[in-house]
């Protein structure tokens, strides 16, 4: 009875002990969580995705510029101030012209119809991806010709038809079509269908992703992209025999600059030292991504309001961009090599807005480059979106993978939100970071049924996805720039703790892995490389500091590594026997 009685203290000692360790660990991220989202409003979030939404959004043109000077407008009312350099005392926002290589775009109207039939096949009024970027207008009037159906993007096929001046329908790519069919051999224009399976099509038979042709000003023509009823709808009228339509296509093309928004909330100690968080403006849906848009605008006035009130002061610059995708954030690190050196983190707001019950998909934050993207397993998954090449050479081992995972968990325990994360598989802002050897990630949805589609609307969209993903990558820059040895202690706790459960499940699916008669030296090979990932990922945590290390950090530190070490060692072990 006397050692049940001291097993069960023991155990409740334990269990205790583990308890606070994990309220120290959380206690300085609970406590922006609680400021943050007091203060965040996923309604105002969404107006902000509301207005951009409804503007189809190419740099340069009318609806992206407008989605620029509405968040300018919040920034000017959360008190940043116009300044064309950052200031150290102030808030300040800046926007940035930059030329565009091609002319500004923007559709503005269009109708496909059969010839002698009473209702369109497409309208813009309800497809607002029917026409391929970079298409010319027809003339007021429309253009009247023959449909040609080209099965696949097959030239040599095409060679053998006559298809001067006609319009030529085919499964392919718009860009590609274009090429071929007008550029090549004159048609008049292309009729183009090629949806991706996981816009599932036949189930959202309306749905039309938006596309691109080249921009050719010698032939002026244009390309429609067919949702799959419109594609079907004129198959069976081919069946019949001839089929003739009427296309009126409006857009506009005018000379434009490229803008960019740029707002700076400056660190108290370091201000050329910096977090950066990036939304791309581009692309007309709602979801991709004028949630980003709205995330990131309101993080900015929360930020703003708890720098104001004193409640939050980090030491390091909190920097927020709207812009082109890709572009925007790669010329804010290029640009300035000594701004570039100051960058510490990086993350991407892309697709952060979904009302998963109607999208499917969920949420993920894409991790920087570690094992898991070339040894993908357990509970690691690639999304639809498919992975990129990576070798162990593009590493840049850091603790900000687990850090943010950890950050969102801690949200999603308010909240019920369901976190998820995805090896590295890039196209968004965060590549342009990674590409700098800084650290990126992504927060975004996948797999989204309604991904780059005329039906990612406003309705697809949840206010509190928005509030879940903004508190949490703002807790994510408050913690980062805080600079103080609790901030760095609870990075390293909760990195050891990661790096410790990792090593735990690589060792059991590499026991399998040997069961099913996979090779000991390759699975040896791989618990190795998280060894090596979190060796060099756990002293980095002292990069929060912004003064001298105190002692018992370094210990701290010192013991973690240690116990990575031996935890690697064993696991290296039990798989070499």
């Amino acid at each position: 009875m006397q050692t049940i009685s001291r097993l069960l203290a023991l155990a409740i000692l334990i269990f205790t002990t583990q308890s606070l360790a994990g309220q120290t660990t959380y206690r300085q991220i609970d406590q922006y969580l609680d400021l943050i989202n007091a203060e965040y409003s996923g309604e105002t979030a969404l107006q902000t995705t509301a207005y951009v939404s409804e503007r189809w959004r190419l740099p340069g043109n009318a609806g992206f510029d407008s989605s620029i000077y509405y968040v300018q407008r919040i920034l000017q009312k959360a008190g940043f101030e116009a300044s064309e350099q950052p200031l150290a005392d102030r808030m300040t926002y800046r926007i940035e012209r930059n030329p565009l290589r091609l002319p500004a775009w923007e559709p503005q109207d269009a109708s496909l119809r059969i010839v002698g039939k009473k209702e369109p096949l497409l309208a813009f009024s309800s497809n607002r991806n029917m026409i391929a970027i970079n298409s010319f207008s027809t003339p007021a009037d429309g253009v009247e010709a023959e449909v040609v159906y080209l099965p696949g993007c097959d030239p040599e096929a095409l060679e053998k038809m006559d298809v001067r001046g006609k319009i030529v329908m085919a499964d392919c790519h718009s860009h590609s079509l274009y090429r071929i069919a007008v550029e090549k051999f004159g048609a008049l224009g292309v009729l183009a269908y090629r949806i991706p399976n996981y816009n599932q099509p036949e189930r959202f038979p309306n749905s039309i992703p938006f596309s691109s042709i080249p921009f050719n000003t010698e032939f002026e023509s244009w390309a429609i992209n067919l949702s799959y009823a419109a594609r079907s709808n004129l198959l069976q009228a081919l069946e019949a025999g001839p089929v003739r339509v009427r296309v009126n296509i409006q857009t506009r093309i005018s000379p434009g600059e490229e803008l960019t928004l740029i707002a700076e909330i400056p660190g108290t100690e370091l201000p050329e030292e910096r977090f950066v968080y990036s939304a791309h403006v581009q692309e007309p849906g709602a979801n991709d991504n004028a949630s980003g848009v709205g995330a990131l605008s309101e993080m900015a006035r929360v930020a703003a309001r708890l720098f104001q009130t004193g409640k939050v002061r980090p030491a390091r610059t909190l920097t927020f961009i709207w812009g082109d995708e890709i572009r925007a954030t790669r010329r804010y690190i290029q640009e300035d090599e000594a701004r570039a050196k100051g960058i510490g983190w990086g993350m991407s707001m892309d697709m952060v807005g979904e009302d998963t019950e109607k999208t499917g998909g969920t949420f993920l934050i894409e991790k920087m480059p570690d094992p898991s993207a070339i040894w993908t397993r357990g509970t690691d998954k690639h999304t639809e979106w498919g992975a990129s090449p990576v070798s162990e050479e593009n590493f840049n081992p850091h603790y900000f993978n687990d850090v943010v995972e950890g950050i969102c968990r801690r949200q999603a325990l308010r909240t019920n939100w369901t976190v998820n994360t995805n090896p590295f598989e890039g196209g968004s802002d965060h590549q342009p970071f990674l590409d700098a050897r800084i650290p990126g990630l992504l927060f975004w949805h996948f797999t989204d049924v309604f991904y780059h589609t005329d039906a990612d609307r406003i309705d697809k969209v949840s206010a509190q996805t928005l509030k879940n993903v903004g508190c949490s990558a703002l807790s994510c820059g408050f913690l980062l720039t805080a600079g103080t040895k609790n901030a760095a202690q609870s990075v390293l706790d909760i990195t050891k703790k990661a790096a410790l459960k990792r090593l735990d499940a690589e060792l059991d699916l590499s026991i399998q892995a040997v069961k099913d008669g996979q090779d000991r030296e390759e699975e040896q090979r791989i618990l190795q490389s998280w060894r090596n990932w979190y060796r060099v990922a756990l002293p980095k945590v002292s990069d929060i500091l912004i003064s001298q290390m105190p002692k018992s950090l370094r210990k701290h530190i010192n013991d973690a590594v240690e116990a990575v070490d031996e935890k690697a060692e064993a696991a290296i072990s039990v798989i070499g026997n």
